[in-house]
């Protein structure tokens, strides 16, 4: 189910759900989904078994994801708040995320609205360099953080935050996918930027996995 409102899964969540299915998940497993949107995510990770926490800044986001959570008959905990605040204290083995990275000519994120599920600054970095900052912090040791986003945002510097937190990070997934209709319609401002060639129809999205290793 997806409420008006909560945006809608994407191909972005689908290369980031079949890396999930990829990792190792037990009933012990405590898994983090950051920014769940319609729970999807959540979902994947509580169907392999997993004690599931998800998170979104967004009610209608919550609701879909609570909602979702019961029609599949999974038991996943939604909470409403800002990225890890909700969770502050806690530690996880296993944390996914798909957050906002599109770049925008806006210099701040929205605070309302659908475009508060991607837009993320010039750089489409505001909520990603949050996440490098703030995850690291939950990992149980040996746990594991998944982050999908496009390559317009910078792939390396999302690896050199994570490695200077002390993480071993790396691209293990990468799919290109035509551009979306926001993209599409940023074409002129992306391309006077640098991050799109004036014939790109494509964009690179990677998944990275990083784990904290002590």
């Amino acid at each position: 189910m997806v409420l008006p409102g909560v945006y809608a899964p994407q191909e972005d969540t689908a290369l980031l759900a079949d890396a999930l299915r990829r990792e190792v998940v037990s009933p012990r497993t405590r898994v983090l989904d950051v920014g769940t949107g319609t729970g999807v995510l959540a979902l994947t990770a509580a169907m392999q078994g997993a004690q599931v926490t998800a998170v979104d800044v967004s009610r209608l986001a919550v609701w879909t994801a609570r909602l979702n959570a019961r029609l599949a008959r999974t038991r996943v905990r939604v909470l409403r708040g800002d990225l890890t605040a909700p969770v502050a204290g806690r530690t996880f083995d296993l944390v996914v995320t798909n957050p906002p990275y599109v770049p925008s000519p806006a210099r701040t994120a929205p605070r309302r609205g659908r475009a508060r599920a991607w837009d993320a600054g010039q750089d489409g970095r505001l909520v990603l360099d949050r996440i490098c900052g703030d995850v690291p912090r939950l990992l149980e040791p040996g746990g594991v953080l998944l982050v999908v986003h496009s390559a317009l945002s910078g792939v390396r510097p999302t690896l050199a935050r994570l490695r200077s937190a002390g993480l071993t990070a790396e691209v293990t997934e990468r799919r290109r996918v035509r551009l979306g209709p926001v993209l599409r319609t940023r074409r002129t401002w992306l391309c006077s930027r640098g991050l799109l060639s004036p014939d790109g129809q494509t964009e690179e999205l990677v998944v990275i996995r990083a784990e904290r290793t002590r």
